[in-house]
């Protein structure tokens, strides 16, 4: 496989009028850290970064970043994009050393029909859809990709069930975790016809009553009114 080159040039200027100038220039801003060496500020080939986060193992892509005085390993370890033009604005790159282990997240992908939604009606969730890692950086996986067509109503795709080689790669998350599973179709209950027609009913009552008292106390207004004339006489 061809080694993937991302070049890259000292940042002297900082603030938000160099990095705007930057990114006109076809380069973004980035900090290139870790290892045993200092963090540096350069500004590498937005295209070629871009590439990378775009090709099938994204982020955990192993590439070098090639200065005027030095070809150093790297992974991108962060970054950012305008959340409007969703174009990068800036980029952290972790050096790593080929013969150090490392922690990374890999991406679970899944492929089938759960048996579960075919023949129970149930329905497929995807709980989490990375799992945490730690291996040398040329074991890395660009995915795992998992077959669902067996899960039943109930059943769930754990951590534990993604087949790894224990030699190479160490599973950090819990084996436990739950990343897919079958559930069944929430359906809210609906009350009864006769239910509906009582609760329909039911705000017409007190009205009636209201009426009703209105009624006979404008009938006993009504009678006390002969009484007054009579007293008057």
């Amino acid at each position: 496989m061809d080694q993937i080159i991302v070049e890259a040039a000292p940042r002297e200027t900082r603030g938000k009028n160099a990095a705007r100038r930057l990114r006109v220039s076809g380069q973004v801003p980035a900090v290139l850290y870790g290892g045993k060496d200092g963090a540096e500020s350069l500004a590498v080939n937005t295209k070629q970064v871009s590439a990378i986060l775009r090709s099938a193992s994204g982020h955990n892509t192993i590439f070098k970043v090639k200065t005027e005085h030095a070809e150093q390993p790297a992974i991108v370890k962060d970054w950012q994009v305008d959340p409007v033009k969703g174009t990068l604005v800036h980029v952290d790159l972790l050096r790593i050393a080929m013969d150090v282990r490392m922690r990374v997240k890999v991406p679970v992908h899944v492929f089938g029909e759960p048996q579960g939604v075919k023949l129970q009606g149930g329905v497929f969730e995807m709980v989490i859809r990375e799992v945490e890692i730690e291996c040398l950086p040329n074991d890395i996986p660009t995915e795992f990709n998992m077959d669902i067509s067996g899960l039943m109503m109930g059943m769930q795709l754990r951590a534990s069930d993604i087949p790894v080689d224990p030699a190479k790669i160490k599973m950090l998350t819990d084996p436990m975790r739950v990343l897919a599973h079958v559930v069944a179709l929430r359906v809210e209950e609906e009350k009864p016809v006769e239910a509906v027609a009582a609760d329909a009913a039911t705000p017409a009552e007190p009205e009636l009553i209201k009426k009703g008292k209105k009624e006979a106390e404008d009938g006993e207004e009504g009678e006390a009114a002969p009484a007054e004339k009579e007293k008057k006489k």
